[in-house]
């Protein structure tokens, strides 16, 4: 009686194994999976939730912080696409939203998110030896200028007060991302010479109305101080690739500048 009982579980078992077996079988071949990633960066003060369809990533993404996470789904039947949607945890709002195909393969999704407004995040270029490397967004939040800007980057001598252009980004438009420009790096060390002349040396970056060598601050309740007024920059003698996104925040009728996010 022992021995048929024992021959019965060891039977159940082998059969529940086998079934086992084929349903993982289904899984590793019956289902096409698509891993998904999501790059960039949430620059709002929001958790956001992923889900395609129904499924929803292993993690959220966390406010102010590089986006980096990557998950994956699996296509049943006749399935063909999944939604992705990315929205608030708070309040539900909406952040973005897209159609993924079956065939698509490895798919990577690029999120910047800022004020309740997407776009995509650059890629920064390479650092370069010998160079600095910058992207900007400015966001003229106090004048409200509407025009597009240049922003120009360059050496300022101190004494004879001369600003010397190294670069340029035109025509860039308020709350937009403008390409990269690369200038040389350069030393900062006092000593210098302009002209036969000792003076000291500063890196600056000055935001000109498109086309022209006007400064944008012209004609407006402010004024550009040729001493401390600039967009951010990296350190001049650094080689550096970085990404700001900056807005006005004058002192008095001086126009100054403050950092919003560096990368």
């Amino acid at each position: 009686m022992k021995t048929n009982q024992l021959y019965l579980l060891l039977s159940t078992a082998l059969i529940m194994l086998c079934n086992a077996c084929k349903k993982e079988d289904n899984f590793l071949y019956k289902g096409d999976i698509l891993p998904v990633s999501i790059t960039g960066y949430n620059a709002s003060s929001e958790y956001l939730l992923v889900k395609l369809d129904t499924f929803s990533f292993k993690s959220e993404l966390s406010p102010n912080t590089m986006i980096n996470l990557s998950d994956a789904y699996t296509f049943w039947g006749d399935q063909e696409k999944v939604n992705l949607t990315i929205s608030e945890k708070s309040t539900g709002k909406k952040v973005l939203e897209r159609a993924l195909k079956k065939g698509d393969g490895p798919t990577t999704v690029n999120l910047f998110y800022m004020n309740g407004e997407v776009s995509e995040l650059p890629q920064k270029p390479a650092v370069e030896e010998g160079k600095n490397s910058v992207i900007y967004m400015f966001k003229p939040t106090i004048t409200k200028y509407s025009g597009a800007v240049d922003i120009a980057l360059g050496k300022f001598y101190v004494t004879p007060r001369v600003f010397e252009e190294l670069g340029r980004i035109k025509n860039l438009k308020a709350n937009e991302f403008s390409a990269a420009v690369t200038v040389p790096s350069f030393s900062t060390a006092a000593g210098q010479l302009y002209n036969g002349q000792a003076t000291s040396v500063s890196f600056r970056a000055r935001i000109y109305k498109a086309g022209t060598n006007e400064l944008y601050t012209e004609g407006s309740a402010y004024t550009w101080n040729v001493l401390s007024s600039t967009a951010p920059l990296p350190p001049a003698s650094s080689s550096a690739s970085k990404l700001y996104i900056f807005e006005e925040a004058p002192s008095g009728v001086n126009m100054l500048f403050t950092k919003k996010l560096e990368l």
